[in-house]
């Protein structure tokens, strides 16, 4: 089946990673919050079976970390029962389905982690995106969910922005140096989707290349960066220290670090 030719449904089209899967995907059907609410299985169900669509992507999630412990109930109606609303959906419409979850479904026990290790939450928001994969995988057999993590992209707040902006205010910043991951540009996972929905269902990590701490993230974007310890930046949610997705399923994508670079060209930065 040609990519081009099939009729895709976004959902969530008017976040950071939305946005960008708008420009790989102009013809889509763009669903933003406003036009439909996740949490509700009716307004799914009926939108879903109205529209028809033989692929659905669903960027809709409430990302807020800390966020997430304050508003558990939101956070699990969000990232785990509306998944499982549209895959429910897709299942009775014959739509295949497109999910993005998150590195923090780990502990961060390990160096990293392969689409085959157990997950085991250790915040909120990681264990409303885990049974967001749960309840998809219960309710339909072909689905790509996604894991994807340290997402930076032009059209909403990310650690880049918020770093840019810091470094303006303040004369240092201090940035946690024991937390690792894989910075990810929505430009490059948005492109890749394209990919993955001609690829067997399953779960698949996709990520930017090369591995780094906040830190040294921090401090290709800014120069008035100082190091400091999780404990001396305490956080609501508890963070991973270690999620770094491995991508054992299709080619790498770029370099973070070149990644960055074409991000902070296209701010004119």
């Amino acid at each position: 089946m040609v990519v081009g030719a099939i009729k895709t449904l976004i959902i969530g089209s008017s976040g950071m990673l939305g946005s960008d899967l708008c420009k790989v995907f102009p013809d889509a059907v763009k669903f933003t919050h406003k036009d439909l609410d996740i949490t509700s299985r009716e307004h799914v169900l009926k939108a879903i079976r109205e529209i028809s669509p033989d692929v659905v992507i669903n960027a809709a999630a409430y990302t807020d970390v800390d966020g997430c412990e304050d508003n558990q109930e939101l956070a699990y109606e969000v990232n785990g029962n509306g998944p499982g609303n549209i895959a429910e959906a897709c299942s009775i419409a014959g739509a295949k389905l497109v999910h993005f979850s998150t590195d923090y479904i780990f502990d961060g026990s390990k160096k990293e982690y392969a689409e085959s290790d157990t997950p085991n939450p250790i915040n909120v928001y990681g264990r409303s995106k885990l049974l967001g994969e749960r309840r998809i995988i219960e309710c339909m057999g072909d689905y790509r969910i996604i894991r994807i993590s340290w997402l930076f992209g032009t059209h909403g707040k990310n650690f880049v922005e918020t770093m840019l902006r810091l470094s303006r205010e303040m004369d240092t910043v201090k940035v946690v140096n024991d937390q690792f991951g894989k910075p990810t540009y929505t430009i490059d996972l948005a492109a890749r989707v394209k990919e993955i929905i001609e690829l067997e269902p399953g779960i698949y990590h996709i990520t930017n290349d090369g591995v780094c701490s906040w830190y040294e993230f921090a401090s290709s974007i800014i120069d008035n960066v100082l190091p400091c310890t999780s404990e001396e930046f305490s956080r609501k949610a508890k963070r991973p220290k270690y999620s770094v997705l491995a991508n054992t399923k299709t080619e790498p994508m770029r370099h973070w670090k070149e990644a960055l670079e074409a991000y902070l060209k296209e701010r004119n930065i």
